[in-house]
């Protein structure tokens, strides 16, 4: 299909609007991948709640990465969704090499890509902070369980022992 100059920058304007909204971009080099295994990355970008992989843009300071054929991966506000599945999708079919991340205005190498795919989740990480908040109250309940135990305990022998004194 031929475009139209007016349609050609329209999606230029819609592409830069989606990169300036990105927190994160993801720079790939996906050569050796057929579409199908592209289709699949996508998908699951998508599953990650990822916007998916865009071809050939222009990025400020990413410029000297997007030489031959380039992916981009613009993620939202959890770079780490994304990270991990290009992580697992490189181990499993050993491509797309991860050039370089923009997260938060800072470039990081591939390597620290690679470390941000090996953390937790933020979700898991709220999780796991709500776990840690949750535990010292557990125990204060458990504690206060324990005295109000006793103090029945105590009550019912105090009960008892008048019973039987009443009784002799």
């Amino acid at each position: 299909m031929i475009r139209t100059k007016a349609e050609k920058q329209e999606m230029v304007t819609a592409l830069a609007t989606r990169l300036r909204r990105a927190s994160t971009i993801y720079v790939t080099d996906f050569t050796g991948l057929d579409v199908a295994k592209i289709t699949q990355l996508r998908r699951r970008l998508r599953q990650a709640g990822e916007a998916g992989a865009l071809a050939d843009a222009q990025v400020r300071g990413l410029e000297e990465h997007l030489a031959g054929p380039t992916g981009l991966v613009l993620t939202g506000a959890d770079p780490i969704a994304a990270a991990k599945v290009l992580a697992d999708f490189a181990r499993e079919f050993e491509k797309p090499a991860i050039k370089v991340g923009l997260v938060d205005g800072k470039t990081v190498t591939p390597d620290l890509v690679k470390r941000l795919a090996s953390l937790p989740t933020k979700h898991e990480l709220l999780a796991q902070l709500g776990g840690a908040l949750q535990a010292p109250m557990a125990g204060f309940l458990g504690a206060l369980n324990g005295l109000l135990m006793n103090m029945v305990g105590a009550l019912e022998a105090l009960r008892n022992q008048r019973a039987a004194g009443s009784a002799s």
